[in-house]
């Protein structure tokens, strides 16, 4: 319930600020580094996957084994916004439709 409550005031402050938050903005961004290591020391996530929000920010997606998830949006420079956070996390294989399928 804490990983939620954190992460509906980040993702919130991210909405407000447009996009990825100013790093002085509570404490949702870091340098990437940090991040990912703090996600796999306290929560044995590592990186699912990641696509291209626009050419200068990366959506990241980590997981654990245990189901818990963590959403990042990570710039050029180095930094990174946490979104989002849960639990349950289910990786069924997905397929992505491509033109004319």
């Amino acid at each position: 319930m804490t990983r939620f409550l954190m992460a509906t005031m980040l993702a919130a402050a991210a909405v407000i600020t447009g996009g990825i938050a100013p790093a002085n903005a509570a404490a949702q961004c870091a340098a990437r580094a940090d991040i990912i290591k703090a996600l796999g020391a306290k929560f044995h996530e590592s990186e699912a996957g990641r696509g291209l929000i626009n050419p200068n920010v990366v959506l990241e997606i980590f997981v654990s084994d245990q189901g818990s998830w963590t959403v990042l949006a990570s710039d050029t420079k180095g930094q990174s916004c946490v979104l989002s956070v849960g639990e349950g996390w289910d990786s069924p294989t997905i397929t992505a439709a491509m033109p004319g399928a």
